[in-house]
Order: structure tokens, then sequence, then C-alpha cells
């Protein structure tokens, strides 16, 4: 059964702009719509969600979402906004990276569902038939210089130079939409805002190759906006730079972490854009974070969410356990049950220090075993570790030391050789060898 997709999309903010006759078309039958993914890295990130998200809410709709892989496309690179000319990729990473956005799709779209599964395609699977006089046949005569250069994409690149490389890149794109419309039975192409330009030169190919006004009707363009924060910042970065869906990459602590620090402006909009929470489960969720603001009501909800959809119920649950022995109120307890297994995902991103085992055993007391791996991390010097332990500032394996000189025979080796050393909320994993 077919919903009302663009209604769903308005309501949720994400509509920014669309060619008349679109809603037309959605409601008048199920119809394929696409987006593409240029494969400049091996994983996506969160930059990318909001486009993977008008997949997701077409397919929820009743309509065929197709993921366009730019095999081809990507040994370019999209001019769109960008200051300079990006570096070309070899066959052999463009490739890796296409297989890791492939695994990565898989886990929004249902591509075993009938009539409206979803599909992949790669653009270099017809691009790699094409000779470059045949191209220039097939889609360069169709569209004036004029009107390539009319595209704000590429006006804003005419001050500093663009390549006719680059300069080239929407007839590509526009002729991926033709060839889908042709094979596919592809009626729409989809993309954040600042697609909208490469978007409707596909737009206009298919109209003037199909030979007659009527052909522009047969085609459509729907956009998103582009994700900001509130304060007008970009989206999507952090301190260490992208937000990765690549747990090699960003780990899912690190990824939950990100979403739970987002600020009491933004997560009413982000809530909207990323999740799939009814209109009412959202407001719901708006009406007790404003009663308990403190208690990150939001925050928690879309982090839970995504870090579950994106990762695993298992690496959600241990993100939950690593945010309790990091900033909770953990016991020792809590830091036993962790399982081997469970230690690099908890303590991932924590300063680390391994020390062999006969540093272990030679430590008379806290102090020396401090003293052993002390660096700025944990102390600057022997001293500042001794006045810390003397002020009761220091715990290990969340029990507090009551003395530099109290016994290591006091504290247990977790898993036989961990050990946590706290000051604070500053936390330090020792490996003993």
């Amino acid at each position: 059964m077919r919903t009302d997709f663009i209604e769903e999309l308005r309501w949720r903010g994400m509509l920014h702009d669309m060619m008349p006759g679109t809603d037309e078309q959605l409601n008048k039958e199920m119809t394929a719509g696409y987006i593409g993914f240029d494969p400049t890295a091996a994983s996506l990130h969160i930059g990318n969600l909001a486009t993977v998200m008008l997949l997701v809410h077409l397919q929820k709709a009743g309509h065929k979402p197709i993921a366009l892989i730019g095999g081809a496309t990507g040994m370019i690179g999209d001019p769109s906004f960008k200051a300079a000319e990006r570096s070309f990729l070899d066959e052999d990473t463009l490739h890796i990276n296409q297989e890791g956005i492939r695994k990565q799709l898989e886990q929004f779209l249902d591509f075993d569902c009938g009539e409206n599964s979803a599909e992949m395609v790669n653009n270099y699977d017809w691009f790699k038939e094409i000779g470059f006089l045949q191209f220039l046949r097939e889609a360069g005569k169709y569209l004036s210089v004029n009107y390539m250069m009319s595209k704000d994409s590429v006006k804003k690149r005419l001050e500093t130079g663009i390549s006719f490389t680059e300069f080239s890149y929407q007839l590509l794109q526009g002729y991926d939409f033709y060839h889908l419309y042709k094979h596919k039975n592809v009626r729409l192409q989809m993309g954040g805002s600042d697609q909208w330009g490469n978007i409707t030169t596909g737009t206009e190919i298919i109209r003037r190759k199909e030979g007659d006004e009527e052909g522009y009707f047969k085609a459509y363009a729907l956009t998103t906006p582009l994700v900001t924060k509130s304060d007008g910042s970009k989206f999507g970065k952090s301190e260490g730079g992208n937000i990765w869906l690549d747990a090699a990459r960003t780990s899912p602590f690190e990824f939950y972490q990100f979403w739970l620090n987002q600020s009491d402006e933004d997560s009413p909009r982000y809530l909207r854009v990323f999740s799939l929470k009814s209109k009412e489960e959202i407001e719901a969720l708006e009406s007790s974070h404003a009663a308990e603001p403190h208690l990150r009501i939001m925050q928690k909800a879309l982090a839970a969410e995504l870090t579950t959809r994106i990762h695993s119920e298992r690496d959600y649950q241990l993100v939950l356990k690593a945010s309790d022995v990091l900033f909770g109120k953990a016991t020792l307890e809590t830091l036993q049950s962790i399982a081997i297994d469970e230690f690099d995902t908890i303590f991932n991103g924590v300063p680390q220090t391994e020390i062999p085992r006969a540093d272990w055993d030679s430590s008379a007391n806290v102090l020396d075993l401090i003293s052993t791996v002390t660096n700025a991390e944990i102390y600057p010097s022997k001293g500042e570790a001794r006045r810390a332990l003397q002020q009761n500032a220091v715990s290990i394996n969340k029990v507090k030391v009551s003395s530099p000189e109290q016994s290591l025979a006091d504290f247990q080796l977790l898993q036989d050789r961990f050990i946590l050393v706290s000051k604070g909320k500053k936390n330090h994993l020792i490996r003993v060898l």
C-alpha cells in the first residue's frame, strides 16, 4: 500500500524543492526514484544520512528506491560548491569504496520485498561501453554551454577556475538519469539541495532526447535541505573530523556520543530527519524533554535508534556500559562483568598504556604503579601523582585509593590483564602483558 511520500517529507522538514508534477506522479503509481553516491571513501558518513533517508521514506511509502554507486562519476568528482578540484582515485580504490558503501546501504533498504525492492546500480557499467565521440552525440549535443554555465555550482567555480573534466560532470550525471529512465523506468531523481542543478540537467536531457515537450513531464526532481546546526555551522563533524558509519573509522561509542551531545535546539530537527519515529512519537519525546531537559531525552532516543540501526543492538548495549564506566556510576562489579572481547570496544578512545607483567609484580604500592606509567595522560610527575592520591582523587577499578602506599594486592586485575586508573572523570586503562 502506498502512502503520501511528499507529505511525510513536509512534516519532517525534509522537502526543499521539487519540480511541478512530482506529487501527482507519486500519487498516480509506484515510482522508481534514485539517488547517486560518489565512492570517494569506503564508508558513508552522517552527512550522507539525510539523502539515504529519502530513499528509506520512498520505499516505506510503497515506491521503488534505487541507489546509484558512481563508479564512473567518482573518477571525476562533483564540483558542486567545492573550492578546488578533487584528486582522482584509482580503479582499485574506487572498487573498495563501492563495496563498502554497498554494504552500508543494505542496512537501510530492503532488497527483497517484492515489487518495490531496492536496487543498486553502478554507472561504470554503462559508461565503460561508451566512447568519447558517442557520449558527445548521446548527451553533449542536447545541452548548450550557456545552459551548463548557468548552474550555480559552475558559476561559483568560474572565478577560481574549473577544468573541462569537472565542467562535464553535470553531463555525466544527467546522462545517468536518462539511462535509468530508459532502462529502469526511473522517473525521479533526488538529492541534497546543492544537487538541484545536476538533477535538473538530467530532466532536461530526457526532455530533449524524447523529442517533444511532453517528455519534460516524464522525469522529476526533488531535493532535501542540507542539514546544518542551529548556529549555522556545518553538521556531521567532530573534533576528529567526519562521523562515519563504519565502526573502524568511528567507533559505536564515539558515534553514540556524537548524537548524545547535540543541542536542545538542534535535536527536534535531527529526530525528524534521521529517525523513523512517527510524528506523535517525536512530539511526545519533545514534551518529555521540555519537562526534564537535564535528562537529555531527545538526544538519548536519537542516539539509541541510530546506534542500533547502523551498528547493532549489542553495540548499543556495550555503548551504554561504556558510558556508565567512563561517565556514570559504574562499580567494580560492572567492570568485572566486561568480557575480554568487549574491552577494546568499551575503552576505544581512552588513553592506554601497556606494561610488562614484571612491572606489575614489582610495584609495591599504588604510587609505584602509577609512577611506572606516568606521562602527560595521567600525571606529569610522581609528585603530582602522590598529591592526587593523598587528596583521595584517584580510584582503581572504581574503588577509591586510600593512600599512596596502598598495596596493589587490594586490587584485582580485570580479566587478569587490565586495570583502570581514574582521576575525577579522566580515565586511563593499563594493560598488563
